[in-house]
């Protein structure tokens, strides 16, 4: 593998590490800035909805610019992001700094996800899309519990400084290992990418994202009380057994990479179903401590195993405009976040026990392999009226239609 993929995986762990430490620094934060923890937990939305907003649009207006260049500019912006984050004087500028901050992150994960493939053979490109990722879940195990107790000792204005230092580090190692490229401009403009993505297997792909990761969070997003009320942990033990989360990720994470190499199909189905069990299982594995332990380590690596074959299975459908459809990818991965968490709040608020949000994540795991097994059916029914159909799918022009959308 290239060592280029390293620089890549450096400004994952600084995206992944700023991601995510908010959740631990909202009682300084709302503290310093004398607001209350809801108004605080804003912050965290104005982040996903930066990515969400910023992940196609970028993606689409930089189309036409060399992804070196564009990888750099993007980890620019985030390093700008957190340091106007570190000095914000107050609620509204920082939820505009966060908002900022997320502009870049799925931008970023998808034009590095179509570099990573780009460096590789053929048979080696899940796993080094699974090795740029590899920043993203171990930065959950080191990033986030590190930037936190910074944030707690130092000042959480701290831990936004040390976060914007990874994006320089992020900078240089992005300037020094990434080859230069000349990146055609697309045949048909930015209206050509926007037609690429009506192509309706790229919009089931999209929608496995959705379901599959939205199972993930409907869960992990109240794994504290389910810890803390069904476990028997304390509040002091939830941080380390988060980072145990980050080690499941990793393995499931780098697994996947390897595994979809062989079979991209049966590697997303596989995920799919063990994401599932674990789920389904969470009510019986939260009735003990170590047990509990398992389910989270479990649950990181069940749900990260198809991670690289989603993002990967996007790229291929969208083949004429890779970088924008990856960088959906992103941007549904974190609708996924915030419709799986929303969808667990309300099996919690309607009194069903403190682990029916995992129950909930099972449901959306369960429509997430049917939305998979929807997409393989229109793979195999093209594949038999169009011969050639895997091969041209991700140009959206089959064989025997001239139609834009492939569909």
């Amino acid at each position: 593998m290239p060592l280029a993929l390293l620089a890549l995986a450096v400004g994952a762990f600084g995206i992944g590490t700023t991601e995510f430490v908010m959740m631990g620094l909202l009682p300084d934060v709302a503290d310093d800035l004398h607001i209350s923890i809801p108004a605080a937990g804003h912050l965290v939305s104005a982040y996903a909805l930066g990515v969400v907003i910023g992940a196609p649009l970028l993606a689409a207006v930089t189309s036409r610019m060399s992804r070196r260049t564009v990888l750099i500019g993007l980890m620019a912006l985030f390093v700008v992001g957190n340091t106007l984050s570190a000095f914000a004087p107050g609620p509204d500028s920082l939820l505009a700094a966060r908002f900022l901050s997320g502009l870049p992150h799925g931008a970023f994960f998808g034009v590095g996800a179509v570099v990573a493939t780009t460096m590789v053979a053929p048979e080696r490109k899940a796993r080094s899309v699974s090795l740029m990722f590899l920043g993203l879940t171990v930065a959950n195990i080191a990033g986030v519990p590190v930037a936190t107790l910074m944030g707690q000792h130092l000042g959480w204005r701290a831990t936004f400084l040390g976060v914007g230092a990874i994006g320089l580090a992020a900078i240089a190692a992005l300037a020094l290992l990434i080859p230069h490229d000349h990146t055609p401009a697309p045949a048909g403009g930015l209206r050509g990418e926007l037609a690429a993505l009506r192509s309706l297997p790229v919009w089931l792909a999209l929608g496995t994202t959705v379901a599959g990761f939205g199972a993930l969070f409907a869960a992990y997003s109240y794994i504290t009380p389910m810890l803390t009320d069904a476990a028997g942990y304390a509040e002091t033990s939830v941080t380390m057994l988060l980072a145990l989360f980050g080690v499941g990720a990793t393995i499931g994470n780098l697994a996947g990479g390897r595994l979809a190499d062989h079979s991209l199909r049966g590697t997303l189905f596989g995920g799919l179903l063990a994401l599932t069990a674990v789920l389904a299982l969470f009510p019986l594995l939260m009735s003990a401590p170590w047990t509990a332990a398992l389910a989270v380590i479990l649950l990181g690596a069940a749900a990260f195993i198809t991670g690289s074959p989603l993002q990967l299975m996007v790229m291929e459908k969208a083949a004429a405009a890779p970088s924008l459809a990856s960088s959906a990818n992103q941007a549904a991965f974190n609708l996924a976040n915030a419709g799986g968490a929303w969808i667990g709040g309300l099996a919690l608020a309607a009194g069903f026990g403190v682990t029916s949000p995992a129950l909930t994540g099972a449901a959306l795991a369960v429509l997430g392999l049917g939305v998979a097994g929807v997409a393989y059916a229109v793979d195999r029914r093209h594949a038999v009226s169009e011969p050639g159909w895997e091969r041209v799918v991700a140009s959206h022009v089959p064989q025997r239609s001239s139609s834009p959308s492939g569909v």
